[in-house]
């Protein structure tokens, strides 16, 4: 998902496009890879001063919620990035700096043959590591 694809989603969803809105997509947009909300509060800091805890992940949340953002848990740390809005994948996600690679193969395809008789809603997959450029760092 881009930028302006992220603003279309919170349009049709009826919410306003806030400054501050703009400016958290407009944080994820520029960034490759999961980033902390503190990442985020920090960022935002710098143009509008003490920003409200609460308002940050409330919005963190709303975008979820609404599909803008996919989330992970990093070191027991809530991270966000912008949804990927191709086809299904699943990602590498690198432990230092956040960023991911796409992984094509979906565990499901082995999982399903267990589950027969279970309704599937939905799955998750997701590997951890560290990327060449922070081994090599």
């Amino acid at each position: 998902m881009n930028l302006q694809e992220a603003i279309n989603v919170l349009k049709e969803k009826g919410y306003k496009t806030t400054g501050k809105r703009k400016d958290i997509l407009e944080f994820f947009s520029s960034k490759d890879g999961y980033r902390p909300a503190k990442d985020l509060i920090a960022h935002l800091e710098k143009k509008y001063g003490a920003i409200s805890f609460d308002t940050i992940y409330r919005n963190l949340h709303l975008y979820h919620d609404l599909g803008i953002l996919e989330k992970t848990d990093l070191e027991g740390e809530k991270h966000f990035r912008l949804s990927c809005s191709h086809h299904h994948h699943h990602h590498f996600i690198c432990r230092d700096c956040g960023k991911t690679k796409e992984i094509e193969v979906c565990p499901m395809d082995t999982a399903l043959a267990e589950l027969t008789n279970y309704e599937i809603d939905d799955h998750k997959f997701e590997i951890y590591g560290r990327c060449p450029s922070c081994l090599n760092a």
